[in-house]
């Protein structure tokens, strides 16, 4: 890219949107970054879009003079997936908040990508509607959780964003616009494009509308804390209670320094710093009763006691508040420190393997790094909190790298729901083999052939 291509595609993207695209020193900061520890690099500039139209003819401008895009939703990504490596222009969908259709009775939407989750179901709750993809801010925009593939708390009964996007309006690289998908449940005609770009972080095109699956609220819902002396014992449960079936809807882990984090954080009243689950029945009154008491069964028998049940809603909204603002919690540990978040994911039945191997690993370190995890699909999370150190950074990739290992080792991924961004790229080849990754860089040359889309993002070169 050469600075006269730049200048040129600025000046084009300023007739088009006028005050909307910006090279304002403190706007092209703040799209320089995630909430990440990649280093920061400020974008040329910075367009603000409001449709699709205008997003396709940027990318038709960018492409014609080589300009690298990078799409932003709200920058709360972990991977560094909206940092602009290698400047360009970054087109900012968050104006994009449009919701432009609901239909009750197919229970499905279809919303701008810069529509929050947080918006979303607050203009569904009348209808008795929720979208229950939930990664623990209400900040992020349905288009960074299909970019990133997203899933969180309640993956374990509703999926994931590749189960409940069922369309997208993409625009592509050269400008042109497709829609992938449509409102069926099912269709067995062609290549499933909408799974190919769910998942991929702005490096096909720029997902500007998303057709979602809603689900219905839950007549009644329960939450409730189990502690228990050691985190065997907690993971133990877990694999049990998912084995026998019970279809819980949320189980998170939390071990005894997250826990002590999220006591101290949230104000949570009557939990000890030990290893503990937090549960989320929904369902019918009668279901709910019966699912929880299975579940306490079960747990007893790992030596889980204190539970403490919440059916008010207001209890309930707490206990989760708490669970998502426990990478706050745990940065609040050590003052100063920065965070880097783990994203592994392994087989249900390794998931003791590979949570003790990583406590065995940060003990090793000498880091502190406090565990949480969406156990209930085999995903977990470790803090690691980067002491300001010459060489604290290096020693937190080191661990970062074990934990990864391990859980590849085991059969599982890098990445359950981060994504690969920058942070994960040097595991994909170890993960899906040189073959693999090859046709995926082939899907991306076809159909970003000038390699203008969220470069260095994915794979290495």
């Amino acid at each position: 890219m050469s600075e006269t291509a730049i200048e040129r595609t600025i000046e084009a993207a300023r007739a088009l949107l006028g005050e909307r695209l910006t090279t304002n020193a403190s706007l092209r900061e703040h799209h320089s970054h995630g909430q990440d520890t990649q280093t920061p690099v400020l974008p040329d500039a910075v367009a603000f879009v409001e449709t699709t139209e205008e997003t396709a003819a940027l990318l038709a401008l960018c492409h014609a003079e080589r300009v690298p895009v990078v799409a932003w939703g709200a920058g709360t990504s972990l991977e560094g997936h909206v940092t602009p490596v290698r400047g360009g222009i970054t087109i900012d969908l968050s104006r994009m908040t449009g919701i432009l259709d609901v239909s009750q009775p197919d229970m499905d939407c279809r919303v701008q990508a810069g529509v929050t989750r947080e918006q979303l179901n607050a203009h569904l709750r009348d209808l008795g509607l929720f979208f229950p993809v939930d990664p623990g801010t209400a900040a992020c925009t349905i288009g960074g959780m299909c970019a990133t593939r997203a899933s969180g708390t309640n993956a374990v009964r509703y999926g994931t964003m590749r189960e409940n996007a069922m369309g997208l309006t993409v625009a592509l690289a050269d400008g042109r616009v497709i829609r992938t998908g449509g409102r069926v449940r099912k269709s067995a005609t062609g290549y499933d494009l909408t799974r190919l770009f769910v998942g991929s972080e702005g490096t096909l095109g720029i997902i500007t509308e998303i057709q979602l699956r809603l689900h219905g609220i839950p007549e009644a819902m329960s939450s409730a804390t189990c502690q228990f002396p050691t985190l065997r014992d907690a993971v133990e449960t877990v694999i049990a209670i998912m084995q026998s079936g019970i279809p819980v809807a949320r189980m998170e882990l939390l071990d005894e320094v997250q826990m002590a984090a999220c006591i101290a954080y949230s104000k949570l009243e009557g939990l000890k710093p030990t290893p503990g689950l937090f549960f989320e029945f929904h369902g019918t009154p009668a279901g709910v009763k019966e699912q929880a008491e299975q579940a306490e069964e079960i747990a007893s028998g790992f030596d889980g006691s204190g539970f403490r049940w919440a059916t008010d809603a207001a209890e309930r909204n707490k206990l989760w508040q708490a669970r998502h603002d426990a990478l706050w919690a745990a940065l609040a540990l050590k003052p100063g420190h920065q965070g880097i978040a783990t994203d592994v994911i392994v087989p249900i039945s390794r998931l003791n393997e590979a949570i003790l191997g990583a406590k065995e690993d940060i003990a090793a370190s000498g880091l502190t790094a406090p565990i949480v995890g969406h156990v209930g699909d085999g995903n977990f999370h470790t803090v690691i909190l980067v002491p300001p150190e010459p060489d604290g950074l290096a020693r937190a990739w080191e661990l970062d790298k074990k934990i990864v290992a391990r859980a590849l080792d085991l059969g599982g991924s890098c990445s359950g729901e981060h994504g690969v961004g920058i942070g994960k790229r040097e595991f994909l080849e170890r993960e899906h083999g040189a073959e693999a990754l090859a046709v995926m860089y082939s899907l991306k040359q076809t159909l970003d052939p000038r390699g203008i889309m969220n470069p260095g993002k994915i794979f290495l070169n």
